[in-house]
């Protein structure tokens, strides 16, 4: 019998010898060998049936109150994390002899082998996914058995107060009407310069007087109004109350973020980081136009930190709730603290290369170095790395050009990760991820158009803190997807997506999810399409704070040639009818004076396409001589055009600033310039004037004196005018009753 078992045992394991009988197990393996040592180790059978009825009771409970927070962790057998509840961590590995596996085997399950198939298939996370389970369980078991105290309920923690409570009915009346009742403060920081702080306020009634109870001896709470963020000028990190997890990673990731600064040894943080976690950490709406490439790494290390926090806060409190679960029978409303679907945090960026730099980011203040593990680590630096643009030797682009356009350039992405204890695993389902990286052309093939099959945007429905990076680079790109995207989030959900309600939060459930959404907008350039957003997509009850100051120096100064500019200003009444006014006095005032032989080489830059698409048509309708260059033409016609406009063979040039933006050409010939509308980029005007340099002009297509540079412009393009011209220049040309101004560079 004995040696009919050895052959059997051999066969199985392909024909190899074993070479000693008391042999290294498997993690698995030595989890189920572990059964019978247990077993073996208590006399008393009675003993263990309880033990083991207790504990399988304590365990449903808590895989059931868990369901929708363990998605993505790696399913675990309930027996096993039974078990190892007895076993002592430090001893794990145990030598059993012939015998003793002879018993172990009859006990082992279809199941369990089936597990052991897939963990010998899939042998790179393996490791990392038993290392996640062993933390998960062990933590959850030791809140279980100790009622230890969660740093999240501390009553002055902004996460607690920000979405503890429900809306009050006055609170909630002010905030759903198309006029609400706010409150501005004015405040003028170091680094952020003017702030102008909108807070919501109560609408008030009668009935607002008479606070309601839910019982005789108990009146029910609701959330705080918003308030004005506190300046920090001494970094206190309980003070502030960063999870002291990653109270040893926060320094060493800034200092390696921030290399090339030069940040004294004793700063934690940059005055600018001071600031904006400031207001990051209060959980108000943020909208900063200053972006620039000297401060983008400041700035994202800051809400990278902000979000590494909360998801810390929003884990221990769900772990925390589940083991007090798992001991009572009993659900209150104390333990709703989920949204409808799981994901909570959406970081839009433009291209892969700036999801690479956040990803980086979250790793080295969540996991640094051999303190954590990164799974998919591998998968994530072969997708995100790598495509860069070849920049030219000869005629190199300009600085900005050269670093916006680092790295990969691709704009379509989507990257779900789930935030653990010990572990960052990338490339999870949306529906099990905790923070999403996305484009909006990413993000806008998911979510799809009315009535298409296979579109979803769940997902979309608890996000908690929405953070838009470089959200000027989304107008090059195109700015309707990133509407679409936002006029889905906070919807019902289609499907369940297997969420236990009963641990919902109440203003979740109730719809009022865009009310605690914080939102964090940063661009480099302050414009209307931006500050709409922040104005009609975001509610957040807690108030908003934009940053505004005034551009002392406009990009005219920059301008080296002595050419007359001219800036028309058309009267509108809307923005909408902006457009139509514009196009109006286009055709009436500028166009018939461009059109004599002695305006050749005329080119009109165009910023939006639709502009563009109108202009093209209405000149073929007239018979118009020009060509064309925008985002979609094709390399072979751009040439042919670059040449025909440069030898006098097409008297004006339609050039769309989308193909200025991500080719930056350098046209040649130029003699006049009208800009239909002000750039967006205020370096754009001065690059576009500057290019008329006698360097690049054809001798025989004019002479220095007849170039011109026109501008149209209303009171609608008023923050682009004065990006353009500066902040006194703009008050004078508004306040003045003409409607032309020329300006010439020195003035």
């Amino acid at each position: 019998m004995g040696k009919g078992k050895s052959f059997f045992v051999k066969k199985r394991k392909g024909n190899k010898k074993i070479v000693n009988k008391k042999r290294k197990k498997s993690s698995k393996e030595v989890e189920i060998v572990n059964k019978k040592a247990i077993f073996n180790r208590y006399k008393n059978k009675q003993k263990i049936e309880e033990e083991l009825v207790k504990k399988k009771q304590i365990e449903e409970k808590f895989r059931k109150a868990n369901t929708q927070y363990s998605e993505s962790e790696e399913e675990e057998d309930t027996y096993n994390q039974l078990v190892s509840c007895f076993v002592n961590p430090s001893k794990s590995k145990h030598v059993v002899d012939s015998e003793s596996s002879d018993s172990t085997e009859s006990d082992v399950s279809d199941n369990d082998i089936q597990s052991l198939n897939g963990e010998v298939n899939d042998k790179d996370d393996s490791k990392e996914t038993e290392d996640l389970e062993e933390d998960e369980t062990s933590e959850i078991m030791m809140m279980a058995d100790t009622d230890m105290e969660i740093e999240t309920d501390v009553a002055d923690d902004p996460f607690t107060k920000h979405y503890q409570y429900e809306l009050s009915d006055e609170l909630l009346v002010s905030l759903s009407s198309n006029s609400p009742t706010i409150e501005n403060v004015t405040k003028v920081w170091p680094v952020l310069g003017n702030l102008i702080i909108t807070i919501p306020k109560p609408v008030k009634t009668a009935a607002a007087k008479i606070k309601p109870k839910i019982s005789i001896l108990e009146e029910k709470m609701y959330a705080p109004e918003g308030s004005v963020p506190n300046h920090i000028n001494n970094v206190d990190f309980n003070k502030l109350c960063i999870k002291s997890q990653i109270h040893g990673n926060i320094v060493s990731a800034n200092k390696t973020n921030l290399i090339k600064k030069d940040m004294d040894l004793t700063d934690i943080f940059t005055p600018l980081q001071k600031e904006l976690f400031s207001v990051m950490n209060n959980y108000q709406d943020l909208y900063y136009p200053e972006r620039s490439f000297s401060n983008a790494d400041e700035i994202r290390y800051t809400y990278c930190l902000h979000v590494v926090n909360h998801m810390l806060k929003t884990r221990i409190k769900i772990l925390h709730h589940n083991s007090k679960i798992a001991r009572k029978s009993d659900m209150s409303d104390e333990y709703r603290d989920q949204g409808l679907v799981r994901p909570k945090v959406l970081i839009m960026v433009p291209f892969k290369d700036a999801a690479y730099r956040v990803v980086k980011t979250l790793i080295e203040i969540l996991v640094p170095k051999e303190s954590g593990q990164v799974v998919n680590k591998n998968r994530f630096e072969e997708d995100f790395t790598g495509g860069e643009l070849l920049m030219p030797t000869k005629n190199p682009k300009p600085e900005d050009y050269e670093l916006l356009f680092s790295g990969n350039t691709e704009d379509t992405f989507r990257l779900g990760m789930t935030l653990t204890k010990k572990t960052l695993k990338l490339y999870t389902d949306f529906y099990s991820s905790d923070i999403l990286i996305a484009s909006p052309l990413g993000l806008r093939m998911i979510v799809g158009a009315e009535g298409e099959e296979d579109r979803d945007y769940d997902f979309l429905a608890s996000i908690e803190i929405l953070i838009m990076d470089q959200a000027d680079v989304f107008l090059m790109q195109n700015w309707d997807h990133l509407l679409h995207v936002l006029d889905h989030f906070h919807l019902q959900p289609k499907k369940t997506h297997d969420t236990d309600y009963s641990r919902v939060r109440s203003w979740a459930v109730n719809g009022w999810s865009k009310y605690y959404r914080q939102t964090l907008i940063f661009s480099s350039v302050s414009l209307p399409e931006i500050k709409s957003i922040i104005n009609r997509k975001c509610q957040n009850y807690a108030g908003k704070v934009l940053s505004a100051n005034p551009v002392e120096i406009g990009s005219i100064q920059q301008v080296v040639l002595q050419v007359p500019q001219l800036f028309h200003r058309f009267n509108a009444t809307s923005p909408m009818a902006a457009v139509e006014s514009r196009f109006e006095y286009f055709v009436k005032e500028i166009l018939p004076k461009q059109r004599d032989t002695l305006m050749s080489h005329t080119l009109i830059y165009v910023p939006s396409y639709f502009d563009f698409v109108r202009l093209r048509n209405y000149f073929k309708k007239e018979d118009i001589s020009f060509v064309q260059i925008c985002e979609y033409s094709k390399d072979g016609k751009i040439a042919r055009a670059r040449d025909m406009f440069f030898h006098t063979e097409a008297h004006f040039l339609l050039y769309s600033e989308r193909v200025h933006f991500f080719r930056r050409f350098r046209i040649k010939g130029i003699r006049h310039i009208i800009f239909y509308q002000p750039s967006t980029y205020p370096h754009f005007y001065s690059e576009m004037c500057n290019l008329m340099q006698e360097s690049n002009q054809n001798k025989y297509g004019g002479s220095e004196c007849n170039m011109t540079v026109t501008t149209l412009h209303c009171k609608y393009d008023a923050v682009r005018v004065s990006a353009a011209l500066g902040a006194a220049r703009l008050a004078r040309l508004a306040a003045s009753d003409k409607a032309v101004h020329m300006f010439v560079t020195g003035d």
